[in-house]
Order: structure tokens, then sequence, then C-alpha cells
């Protein structure tokens, strides 16, 4: 098969697309053949070497895919050779062929195809693990998500939007806030000139923060937050130690809550994989949330998706196809 790995950490430019040998389905695991993954910032971190896989994980990058099955693994139940589907994984998306841990494979949501299916399984794990079984935003609360043009905001403003929240969104451009209020946003906020505390607290405080910057933001989503207002970090962008003033949130009597998907076993992974064909695909068959694709690139372009990823030229996602 042909995979894209790192022989050495750096830039772009060291992104390979090499022939690996092929791959066999385990116990409980099922092969699937790429049509398509997607690129996640994880990905920029792990080819710098500072995101290595979990134990056990494929070196090969890739957080995502979509495919068709092509063998199963013994007690493997419900999946065929032949159906489509997409998958959360804990890499080798980036990848002509994939082993996937059977709870961690969905099928394409009705009316998405299949290369665009691959551009849905992180984020929407991520903001609904996070937004709704973490932090349980409820109707009519005000939601913060930082980077509302990406691919995890433009997810976000959806879902949160089709559960009855209020959305708030930050973005950098007037075309990426234009996006964020199309998708729903009551409030979109330009960083560079506006400051996102003020704003938000005008309308009362946020309910639920999902922020992506780390130390960089911290001591301002807590004055952003509502009283019992829940802070989830979900990644570093902005540094990794920062000043948490307890005084404040105990004041608010809030919640700071850090978190990561990649790591979590296969148990905690399936369940949220079947949360999502439960509650957010039905969304996405009724066109009430989709997946916002900026572009599509065959996987021999690779680095151009990981450079437009690292200029924040996108708009939601990246699909690289094989």
């Amino acid at each position: 098969m042909r995979a894209v790995v790192v022989p050495e950490p750096g830039g772009p430019e060291a992104l390979t697309l090499s022939d690996l040998p092929d791959l066999e389905p385990g116990p409980g695991e099922v092969l699937l053949d790429v049509a398509a993954t997607a690129v996640n910032r994880a990905d920029l971190l792990q080819r710098r070497g500072f995101y290595p896989p979990p134990p056990g994980a494929s070196d090969v990058l890739g957080l995502e895919c979509s495919g068709t099955v092509a063998a199963v693994g013994d007690g493997v139940e419900g999946w065929s050779v032949g159906d489509q589907a997409c998958a959360l994984l804990a890499g080798g998306g980036y990848a002509t062929g994939v082993v996937v841990p059977a709870e961690q494979l969905m099928p394409v949501p009705a009316g998405i195809d299949l290369v665009t299916a691959a551009a849905l399984p992180e984020v929407a794990a991520t903001v609904w693990s996070n937004v709704f079984m973490v932090a349980g935003l409820q109707p009519g609360e005000l939601f913060l998500v930082h980077g509302g043009a990406g691919g995890i905001g433009t997810m976000a403003i959806q879902l949160a939007t089709a559960y009855g929240a209020r959305v708030a969104a930050t973005a950098g451009s007037a075309e990426k806030l234009a996006v964020c209020t199309e998708l729903g946003a009551e409030l979109a906020i330009n960083y560079r000139d506006e400051d996102f505390v003020e704003v938000v607290r005008e309308h009362g405080g946020a309910d639920v923060i999902l922020d992506n910057m780390g130390a960089k933001y911290l001591g301002r989503n807590v004055d952003a937050l509502a009283t019992e207002g829940r802070l989830v970090v979900i990644g570093m962008q902005g540094g990794t130690k920062g000043e948490l003033d307890l005084g404040k949130l105990l004041g608010k009597r809030g919640a700071v809550i850090a978190t990561s998907l990649r790591s979590r076993p296969v148990a905690e992974k399936g369940a949220i994989c079947a949360a999502l064909v439960e509650h957010v695909w039905p969304l996405v068959a009724d066109g009430k949330v989709r997946p916002i694709v900026h572009a599509t690139l065959p996987l021999e372009q690779v680095r151009e998706a990981h450079t437009m990823l690292e200029d924040s030229v996108h708009v939601g996602k990246v699909v690289l196809t094989t």
C-alpha cells in the first residue's frame, strides 16, 4: 500500500509518500480501502515530532478516513466486504489502506459522498464528546468557540446551533467571520481588533467555551465564563503553561477541563462513535449540519495540504484523496 511517512521530523517537506506492506485485520478489526482522509492540526504536530502516536498505533499520519470495507477480522459483526464507511483513527489515515477497530467504524451519513465523509469523524467526535458529553451544553446557553472558521469551529457552530444554543465564534478575517455567521453564529468576533471577553460579557458570559489555544487564552477565557461556566481546552496552539486565577474560577463556580481524543481506549472511542451515529448523523442527513471542505487534493499533494493549514488560509477541512 502507499502511505505518507515522516522519516525525520520537520516542515511539510518532511512528508514522503512511500510503499509499505499491505495490512490484514486482526480480531475485532476491519480493513478499509481508503478513499480519502483529512488533515488535522494534530498531524502537523506529529510531523514536527511533537505528537507521537499512542502505543500500538500506526506511525502513518491521519486521524480519520473514509473508504470501502476490504476485509473483516474474527468476531466482527455488522460489517461486510463492500460496505462504505468512515472511521475515527489513532493513526494511519494517510494511506491507501488502514486497519480500524470495528467500534470506531461508522456508516457514511445519508446524502454525503464517500470522499466528503472523510472530513467528518475527527471534528464531529471532538465537538460532540467535548461540548455535549463533557461540558453538557444546553439549549439557550451561550457557547463560545475559538477558531470558528476551522474544521472544528465550523462543526461546533452548526451542532450548537442545531441543539438550540446561542453561539459566539472568533476568527481573524472578514471572510471567516462571514462563514461563522452563515453557519449560525449570533456573535462573530474578530480577535485581531475586538476583545472577545468584552463582547461575550455583554451577553451574559459564556456557559461553555471550546478552546484550542491553551495557555495564551486561559486567563481571558476564565474572565469570559458565566456563572457555572465550563471551559474545555482541546489544544495548545498558544502554549502549554498558563496562570489560572482560582479566585475568579471559584467566584464563578466554574470548571476548566482539558481533554484529548486520540489516546482514549477503543471502548471510549466506540461510545463516542455510537453517539455520533445516533445524534449527529441524522442532522447531517437532514442537511442541518454539513462538513465544510476548503479543498480536496490528491495524496501526492500532502505537502500543499499541510501548508494550507499552517498558513491558516483554509475554511473548514482540507481533504486528501487516495
